[in-house]
């Protein structure tokens, strides 16, 4: 005897890749809403901006990018994990709302790992270590003088609890033996101008977010946060050539959409995105910033994205990182 539950489910199974091909049939229609977990002006935002356009052509209808800061990123994971599942709705995914947060929140509830699906990573950018002009360390091992002569007097800014920037900044005071101050903002864009107004000392910022500011001489970059140094500054040294060795970190921003989004739809986002990060001017834009651009497949985005969460599940506990 087969039960109507079973029979049921069995119908769906057999179905589901024919329902998932006839949600793509047609796809897109209308505009398609590309959240950023953080304010206008920080790098989030920018390298959505860099493919939201070219992207939006290929695929024959806008992608409106939609501002949602807040909650460390929390806000914006939770918009997107509830929206319907049928390609509409996308999210920016970086570094710390699905990499770092499910460490810092406890019983984090939507977990993105669960509520998201991986579409394609965009790319990934190296750190500057910025200090406002007026501050008088002049490299990296003068700021760390500093640092350990007035143990928790410097501060620094983030885009929030939980962010790249906040990340950097911890992981550069347990790996550099200092204690400094850490603080939120709502978004990298307002912490950027506290920066430039003096208001912080120091912030590690993403380069697509900072450069112009370095290069106007508003802010002074000290260092890298990558392995090696990058060809926008090719004269600035990397945060272990300046004196803290091992360290090093990248941000990084990729496409994710609400779980239970069809196959063909993602595969169609994927295709069309990785063609607008190929384009010449997208690429170059994105190359000039300092990041390094991708368009993989979901499969390996989701799995550098776990690996992700592995790895700064130990530095949260490592360096005792709180959100309070």
């Amino acid at each position: 005897m087969i039960h109507r539950r079973s029979l049921g489910a069995g119908l769906a199974l057999l179905a589901g890749p024919a329902v998932a091909q006839g949600a793509a049939e047609g796809w897109p229609s209308r505009p398609i809403r590309l959240i950023v977990p953080y304010s206008a002006g920080g790098g989030t935002d920018v390298m959505a901006r860099a493919v939201a356009e070219r992207a939006g052509q290929r695929l024959g209808v806008p992608v409106v990018v939609d501002n949602r800061p807040g909650g460390a990123g929390n806000l914006a994971t939770g918009i997107a994990a509830e929206a319907a599942p049928d390609g509409y709705t996308l999210l920016v995914g970086n570094i710390g709302p699905i990499a770092v947060n499910p460490s810092l929140f406890r019983n984090l509830r939507p977990d993105p790992a669960e509520a998201l699906t991986a579409v394609t990573l965009l790319a990934a950018a190296p750190m500057l270590i910025l200090v406002n002009p007026k501050v008088p360390a002049t490299d990296l091992a003068g700021l760390i003088a500093m640092a350990k002569a007035r143990p928790g007097a410097l501060n620094y800014g983030s885009a929030g609890n939980g962010s790249a920037n906040h990340l950097a900044g911890a992981y550069f005071a347990l790996r550099a033996g200092i204690e400094i101050q850490h603080v939120p903002y709502r978004g990298a864009g307002p912490a950027l101008n506290d920066l430039v107004a003096g208001t912080l000392e120091m912030m590690p910022a993403t380069i697509p977010s900072s450069i112009g500011l370095v290069r106007d001489r508003l802010v002074r970059a000290l260092a890298v946060t990558s392995a090696t140094r990058v060809p926008a500054l090719p004269d600035l040294p990397t945060v272990a050539e300046a004196g803290v060795p091992g360290y090093e970190m990248a941000a990084w921003y990729g496409i994710m959409a609400p779980a239970g989004t069809p196959r063909p739809i993602v595969d169609r986002l994927q295709r069309e995105i990785a063609a607008a990060l190929s384009a010449p001017d997208v690429r170059a834009r994105i190359a000039d910033d300092g990041a390094e651009p991708s368009g993989n497949s979901p499969e390996a985005f989701a799995a550098f994205a776990a690996a992700e969460r592995r790895k700064w599940a130990e530095v949260v506990r490592d360096a005792r990182i709180t959100v309070d």
